[in-house]
C-alpha cells in the first residue's frame, strides 16, 4: 500500500494509477485497478520502495493484494475475514503460476488479477459456484496478455487484467460464465486453469524466443 501510494503521489512513468483516478474517480472499482497500477508505476520507473511477492514478482504480488484490501476496506470486514481473502488470492494465483512453470510469455498479472477477483467475490459473500465462474470469466477473457518485460507498461496491464476480474464477477454473480469449448474453457474450473498453464508453458514456447529478439533488436 505504501509504494502504491507513493506511485499516485508522484509521476511515475505514464501514471496508469493516477490517470485513472483522475479520469474515473476514486470509486471501489477504480481504486482497486488504480492502486496495485500505480504501485507499479513506481516501481517499474525505479522507486526503491519493498514491495510483496507472489511468483517472485513485485507486480504480482501487488496485483494479489491491493485490489482484495481496496475491497475489504469498503466492504469493512474484519481483519481476519480480509487475511483469508489475502491467502486465497495468493494461493490461487500460485496454483494457476504451478501449471505455467518459472518463465513464460504468459503475463503474470492475468494470474494474479484472477486471484483478486476470486478473493472479491469471498469477501462478497459468494457461493463456491460464483467464486469458480469468476475465475474461470477472467481465464475466457485476458489470458491472451503476453509478457514483454518489467517495463512501465505493466501498470496498464495490471489494470487491464484487474477490471477484467471485476467483471467476471459481475457476470459471475448474475449466474452468467462462458462454457466448455468457448476457446480455452473447459468443464471445470480445474480443467480450464490446467488448460491455460499447458497454453502458457508449451503453446508460448515461439512466442517468448520471438518477444526475446524483438526486445534485443
Amino acid at each position: 500500500m505504501a509504494i502504491a501510494k507513493e506511485g499516485m503521489a508522484h509521476e511515475y512513468g505514464v501514471c496508469v494509477g493516477r490517470s485513472l483516478i483522475k479520469s474515473y474517480g476514486d470509486d471501489v472499482k477504480v481504486l482497486a485497478r488504480a492502486l496495485p497500477a500505480a504501485g507499479s508505476d513506481a516501481r517499474m520507473s525505479g522507486c526503491p520502495m519493498p514491495v510483496v511477492i507472489n511468483s517472485g514478482s513485485g507486480n504480482q504480488g501487488m496485483t494479489v493484494s491491493l485490489p482484495v484490501i481496496v475491497y475489504g476496506k469498503h466492504l469493512g470486514v474484519s481483519r481476519e475475514k480480509l487475511l483469508r481473502a489475502l491467502a486465497f488470492s495468493n494461493l490461487l494465483a500460485l496454483y494457476q503460476k504451478s501449471k505455467i512453470g518459472r518463465l513464460s510469455a504468459y503475463c503474470g498479472a492475468v494470474g494474479a488479477a484472477c486471484g483478486s477477483g476470486a478473493a472479491i467475490a469471498y469477501l462478497c459473500g459468494e457461493t463456491y459456484d460464483v467464486i469458480c465462474r469468476t475465475i474461470t470469466n477472467t481465464l475466457a477473457n485476458v489470458s491472451g496478455i503476453v509478457c514483454d518485460g518489467a517495463k512501465p507498461s505493466c501498470a496498464a496491464k495490471i489494470a487491464s487484467a484487474v477490471d477484467a476480474a471485476i467483471m467476471a464477477y459481475s457476470l459471475a454473480k448474475d449466474g452468467h460464465v462462458f462454457g466448455p469449448g468457448q476457446g480455452l474453457v473447459k468443464d471445470s474450473v480445474e480443467k480450464t486453469v490446467e488448460c491455460i498453464g499447458l497454453m502458457a508453458k508449451e503453446g508460448m514456447k515461439e512466442t517468448d524466443t520471438e518477444i526475446l529478439k524483438l526486445m534485443l533488436q
